[in-house]
């Protein structure tokens, strides 16, 4: 009981000390023509107020920029125009290619951030370099972390930028049909933030502490619109696809050769809602999945990249624990597992979604989508189905429900009674404290199949204080063992998970440090059904440094047990011994890990592991290179070398990891990737190059080719080439 006693408290709860005077400026309405060339030559420029006096963020936050920043926004029934001037100390900028949707932090850009329902959760983001190339995505859950920041999120909007000696300037023009607001608004919450290598600065137009995001969505100013906002005029949007496919998979002696036509569609309902239609959905021409050495037990969870999911996806997706209880993960849905237990696509027929608000405090998500049989490998066809609802409750904190349901739409042979259905109902409560000095959250969830189980709830506390020199994080976490969800990543169940941070950040005044930390952070894991027995503990010390070049290191000890309840064998080879479950292991380990400034042209980071593992040892180097020619091209490499030794009779191992990366970037609609992968403990040798052209805004043609090795023997296993053309009509 104490525990909701203190949520309610701190909910109410609020200082905001760092944060001076709100900050403001004011949008005009015009009737003007602005031409879009990245120069702000136009007489109404000079009548537009400024968002300016930008704050150091890097390497303190506690000054007035050195190098400031000057926005100007404009607006007229259509479209929101944005005039840039950034101040630099020459034009020697880090770029990393002319690609749409970079990465901000090793290069030269700004970005702005609007918040158009003035909640403190959600924002649209959209960012330019001075090269003009664009960027946009979508922050949510107020920014706390880099699970609510994507930048796969596209909509359509136009930007250039011009550079000069010590200067550059950008233009944008960013319809107000790609943001979501209410009828009637006269202001955004609105923040900017920039990077500048020459100056090595990082600055806010807000000024923000640098315990808190860049990107955060608690300190923030207005932009005050002249008039006020009018009724969305979002068009209906069809994207139609057309996708020639010739692919041969060598280990069945089987070959594919055909055409799939589909498509996409968006519809805008109000102001604030997107319907979001797909028949047919390809995805073919999505980046690869990096491959990952897994030495654990239990699944790996991986970062959902198709367009159609990418949308309000917190409002799916950020329920109970992502680590250890999520009860939707949308990678689940188009994929299955074979008769031998190897996962492949299942194809999705068709399905819709709706997201968004319908008032000012109260979010709605509804997704539904059915998916193919496939009958030769037992696979059943399947309605999946998700309603979510949020209701922001205080200043920043929501409460929300759900309800999921996974059902075949026929009985089958193959299909057991108790798998025809499962169904998951939650409710979650979520604590943003107004100054993010608090976070937290609670949930409650369960789980229902065709028989009934006992034991299928699942739930959790965690609780975060977050100040300029100390963190404090718990959590706890219970996943009953009959608890499941299909459409979810459960890690494993049977658990009661609490876990213990504590972090010292000291901040020296002087020196090539510009702030360094201790934390000390232990893991335990009970299981229930086993009188709580501890299966598994980690306790792990760190010492963390960041140096004012922005290069960084940290070095880690850590002390664990696991008590493996089957028989395990880390190093997956096919012949070895595998460890003899329901037996403890005690083993310890010194981890060190440096990376350098991202800003040079080349750059690299290094990490070395080395000391026991289960009843052996172990001794793991994971890094990667990086250089860029820029602004036209990046060759990087990823690697990881895990030398396992085991005592006789179990197995050791020696494994490698291996992806270089070559990205092309020939103008800013020709871009042309290859990712090599090796991976000895998958048994492949994966190729994937991927070949696009932008002709048109959103409109791309796709060439892709995949290929497959076994790396033992060097023979093929898959080969692919598809040929994809996708074109955004707006009807």
């Amino acid at each position: 009981m104490i525990p909701f006693i203190l949520f309610g408290i701190l909910t109410t709860y609020s200082q905001n000390n760092f944060s001076s005077k709100q900050k403001s400026f004011k949008v005009k309405y015009i009737q003007d023509f602005i031409k879009l060339d990245g120069i702000l030559d136009e007489p109404i420029w000079t009548e537009a107020e400024s968002a300016k006096d930008f704050w150091e963020y890097f390497p303190v936050d506690s000054i007035l920029a050195r190098e400031q920043t000057d926005i100007k926004m404009l607006y007229d029934d259509k479209n929101l125009y944005i005039g840039i001037k950034v101040n630099t100390q020459g034009k020697d900028y880090a770029i990393e290619s002319l690609r749409r949707d970079f990465r901000a932090g090793n290069s030269d850009n700004i970005t702005l951030l609007f918040d158009t329902f003035n909640d403190g959760n959600n924002a649209f983001l959209f960012g330019t370099n001075p090269y003009g190339v664009r960027r946009e995505g979508l922050v949510s859950g107020g920014g706390l972390d880099l699970r609510g920041f994507t930048i796969s999120w596209d909509v359509k909007w136009r930007g250039e930028s011009k550079i000069y000696d010590d200067y550059y300037t950008s233009e944008m023009v960013i319809p107000l049909t790609s943001f979501k607001f209410r009828e009637g608004e006269t202001k955004w919450r609105f923040n900017s933030y920039r990077f500048d290598t020459q100056s090595n600065e990082n600055s806010t137009w807000v000024r923000i502490p640098q315990n808190q995001n860049i990107f955060g969505l608690t300190f923030m100013g207005d932009m005050i619109f002249e008039k006020p906002l009018g009724k969305s005029r979002t068009p209906f949007a069809v994207i139609p696809y057309i996708n020639y496919l010739n692919a041969k998979d060598f280990e069945n002696e089987s070959s594919i050769n055909n055409f799939k036509v589909g498509g996409d569609a968006k519809v805008s309902i109000g102001n604030s809602l997107n319907l979001d239609i797909t028949l047919n959905p390809d995805f073919s021409q999505v980046e690869v999945d990096n491959q990952i050495t897994n030495l654990t037990r239990f699944e790996i969870g991986l970062p959902e990249r198709r367009q159609f999911f990418i949308d309000n996806i917190d409002l799916f997706a950020d329920f109970g624990d992502s680590r250890d209880s999520n009860p939707f993960f949308s990678r689940r849905i188009g994929i299955a597992r074979d008769t031998a237990g190897n996962t492949i696509e299942n194809s999705i027929i068709g399905g819709v979604r709706l997201s968004g608000k319908l008032n000012k405090r109260l979010r709605i998500g509804f997704l539904n989508l059915q998916t193919e049989a496939d009958e030769a490998n037992e696979i059943a066809s399947n309605n999946n189905m998700m309603l979510a609802v949020q209701q922001q409750v205080f200043s920043r904190s929501n409460i929300g429900f759900f309800f999921i349901n996974r059902q075949s739409t026929q009985d089958y042979d193959f299909l057991a009674e108790e798998e025809r259905f499962n169904r998951v109902a939650g409710i979650d409560y979520n604590l943003i404290s107004e100054d993010n000095l608090w976070s937290g959250r609670l949930f409650l969830h369960k789980s229902f199949e065709p028989e009934g189980r006992d034991e299928d709830l699942s739930s959790g506390m965690q609780l975060e204080y977050n100040s300029r020199y100390w963190n404090f994080f718990s959590k706890a976490v219970f996943v009953g063992e009959d608890y499941q969800s299909d459409l979810g990543f459960i890690r494993r169940t049977d658990i009661f998970k609490g876990i213990l941070s504590m972090r010292r950040i000291f901040w020296p005044e002087k020196g090539i440090i510009q702030n360094h930390s201790i934390r000390f952070f232990p893991n335990f894991i009970w299981s229930p059904t086993r009188d709580f027995q501890n299966t598994d503990y980690t306790t792990r010390l760190d010492w963390e440094v960041r140096f004012n070049d922005l290069s960084e290191a940290q070095v880690s000890f850590s002390h664990q047990y696991t008590y493996l309840l089957d028989d395990f064998d880390p190093t997956r080879s096919d012949d070895a011994i595998p460890l003899p479950g329901e037996q403890g292991y005690y083993y310890n380990s010194v981890n060190f890990r440096y990376r350098s400034d991202r800003r040079r042209i080349f750059s690299y980071s290094i990490e070395p592991t080395v000391g026991r593992f289960f009843n052996g040892d172990l001794f793991s180097l994971e890094g990667g290179l990086n250089l860029r020619l820029q602004p036209k091209a990046i060759v990087s490499m990823n690697f990881r070398y895990d030398q396992i030794e085991l005592p006789d009779p179990y197995g050791s191992a020696n494994i490698w990891l291996i992806s270089p990366r070559f990205d092309l970037t020939f103008s800013k609609s020709i871009f042309w990737s290859t990712l090599v992968q090796y991976s000895n403990q998958r048994d492949n040798l994966g190729i994937n190059s991927r070949l696009q052209w932008r002709f048109a805004p959103l409109s791309d043609l796709f060439l892709v080719y995949n290929d497959n090795y076994f790396v033992n023997s060097f023979m093929p296993k898959l080969r692919s080439i598809n040929l994809k053309l996708t074109y955004w009509l707006n009807i």
